[in-house]
């Protein structure tokens, strides 16, 4: 997806940007020309001549991010480029929502909702709790707003302290009988799903995977869960965020790991290369597994990142 005026317009109509009457008139101006022509060059004086310290802060910061979206030309070379040895100098909050416009694009004709539904994980943190044996996600801002009583009155609380069942009617497990809900509230954030061994929204989230791998690195890979590693002698993983990868890389070194970091585990997945020649030749044909965990206050941050720089391909990505 190419960088267009538009594109670079949402970013300097967002809150932390955008004039407010306290603004002076150098502020003003520089806003304006750059709704303008929001690629025209910005000298040093110009952003000198903002009063506000903050702000000037904030218009650097979402200049180096625009010269990074047109020098890569590309939302999907932009984000890859970030995690390629430059060092990522630009805000989570703008990674998160480049992969949120690239699942957008990639899950464009998806008609299941319960992939749309998974992909959140791929740039919304979520809360994870156990509820009847299952491990259940919902969106974690959604959940902190429950828990404040913004909403819905102590609905977060019984999530996030997993005293009661879910309240159906506020915040729906989506499973196959009742995906369809999704489709009425997806911009709400109020959605929880089971990424346990067996749902359809753990399927539906491995198709997400695929297709994020496919689009990124052309190459077809099939992503199925599974219910533990019986490879004593694995030869590739990716943790899906910081605490899976912690946690295989002490497995696979043979680093005992208490039984309360385990459980941290959500979910495994063997992931296999279709085709073995696209895979690094010491690894052709072997399969790599994932690993999708909590952190220790039971939240779930993945790094979608994680299956572009650490995938085993035989040529860079």
């Amino acid at each position: 997806m190419r960088i267009t005026d538009d594109y670079l317009r949402a970013y300097l109509l967002r809150p932390e940007v955008r004039p407010i009457d306290e603004s002076c008139a150098a502020e003003r101006g520089l806003h304006a020309a750059l709704m303008e022509d929001p690629q025209r060059p910005v000298s040093d004086g110009e952003l000198a001549a903002i009063a506000d310290e903050d702000a000037r802060d904030n218009y650097r910061l979402l200049l180096r991010f625009r010269e990074r979206l047109l020098e890569a030309g590309t939302v999907e070379a932009c984000y890859a480029g970030l995690f390629r040895g430059a060092g990522v100098d630009v805000p989570p909050l703008f990674i998160d929502q480049m992969a949120h416009v690239i699942l957008r694009n990639i899950l464009d004709r998806c008609e299941d909702p319960l992939q749309l539904r998974a992909a959140e994980l791929f740039f919304r943190e979520q809360k994870a709790t156990l509820r009847e044996g299952q491990a259940l996600l919902a969106d974690l801002e959604t959940v902190a707003m429950h828990a404040a009583g913004q909403q819905y009155g102590g609905l977060g609380r019984l999530i996030v302290e997993a005293q009661g069942p879910l309240a159906r009617a506020d915040l729906a497990v989506l499973d196959a009988h009742n995906a369809a809900l999704y489709w009425e509230r997806d911009s709400r954030h109020d959605t929880a799903i089971s990424v346990t061994f067996g749902h359809a929204a753990l399927e539906a989230y491995c198709r997400v995977i695929e297709a994020w791998v496919a689009h990124f690195a052309a190459v077809d890979v099939a992503v199925r869960p599974m219910r533990q590693i019986e490879d004593a002698h694995w030869a590739w993983h990716i943790g899906l965020d910081a605490e899976s990868t912690a946690i295989l890389n002490d497995l696979w070194t043979g680093t005992e790991v208490e039984q309360g970091r385990m459980q941290r585990i959500l979910a495994l997945f063997r992931m296999d290369f279709r085709e073995p020649r696209a895979m690094r030749p010491d690894l052709a044909g072997r399969p790599v597994y994932l690993a999708l965990s909590a952190d220790e206050d039971g939240t779930v941050r993945m790094k979608p990142q994680n299956l572009l720089i650490n995938l085993p391909l035989g040529r860079p990505v």
